[in-house]
């Protein structure tokens, strides 16, 4: 679960039948593992944050962070279009990065039409068509939840990334939905304990994604090695704590984002 206050405006930084069964076939295909510990990385931005300025220092990063979550409400797109918001994914857009439409599925619990209103408005206010889904359990009983989710995104945006939200490793038919699984959200001291599940070496470490936070300057190395390890293809480490640790970027991002993306360090040519 994405924490951060919900009562001021925030942000982040997420066919025919035929075609929406063939997305899904292709999500399934297991992939080749990459060799342990080495594979491309890709960094990202849970985007929790007003100011302007805070988004242009992630678009004029080079390289620009591959991925940046977009909310507007603390639940999804709101009841109407923010100007400032407008301006800043267009901004963002420019620079190179893609933008994913934050909405919670409330555990399963909020109404399918209140997710797909954020599909819809995500798209006609900001130009978003990819989706970032929180708040999710990963257990099996749920999941005709987010195949339906997955159904209507693709339907109203072909080619729509699907991220989702479980904060740890769902039930692997999730992978079946999704294009991208946050497989861990938690802080740095509780990165060490978690179990990794043999099932996801057989995918691509870009069906992945790791955000640890309150990691402090001298603990980066070791979580990125970490992340590598893991077969996490996206990543996001930050020094931030408290109920809002995306309120900002990381104190480190600029060298955070070149060790990300740099490749394997100390790998043959």
């Amino acid at each position: 679960m994405i924490t951060r206050p919900v009562t001021v405006v925030v942000i982040v930084a997420v066919l025919v039948l035929g075609v929406a069964a063939g997305i899904t076939a292709k999500l399934t295909t297991k992939s080749t593992p990459h060799a342990a510990g080495c594979h491309p990385q890709h960094a990202f931005v849970p985007a929790f944050f007003y100011a302007s300025g805070i988004w242009q220092q992630a678009a004029s990063t080079k390289p620009v962070p591959s991925y940046m979550i977009l909310d507007i409400s603390g639940l999804g797109a709101g009841s109407a279009p923010v100007g400032h918001f407008e301006s800043i994914v267009k901004q963002e857009q420019t620079a190179g990065v893609t933008i994913l439409g934050y909405s919670s599925t409330a555990y399963g619990q909020r109404p399918l039409s209140q997710v797909e209103a954020d599909v819809r408005h995500y798209k006609a206010w900001y130009g978003v068509t990819d989706m970032f889904l929180d708040e999710v359990r990963g257990i099996g009983s749920q999941l005709p939840y987010y195949r339906k989710l997955a159904y209507y995104i693709r339907g109203s945006n072909p080619g729509a990334s699907i991220w989702i939200n479980p904060g740890d490793y769902p039930d692997p038919s999730y992978m079946s939905v999704s294009n991208v699984v946050m497989a861990f959200e938690g802080p740095y001291s509780a990165y060490h304990e978690i179990d990794v599940p043999s099932w996801a070496f057989d995918y691509s470490p870009d069906r992945f994604a790791n955000t640890v936070y309150a990691t402090s300057p001298s603990q980066v190395t070791s979580a990125l090695s970490l992340s590598r390890s893991r077969n996490a293809g996206y990543v996001y480490v930050t020094d931030g704590t408290g109920g809002n640790p995306y309120s900002a970027l990381p104190s480190y991002w600029q060298t955070e984002d070149a060790a990300i993306t740099q490749g394997c360090p100390n790998s043959a040519p």
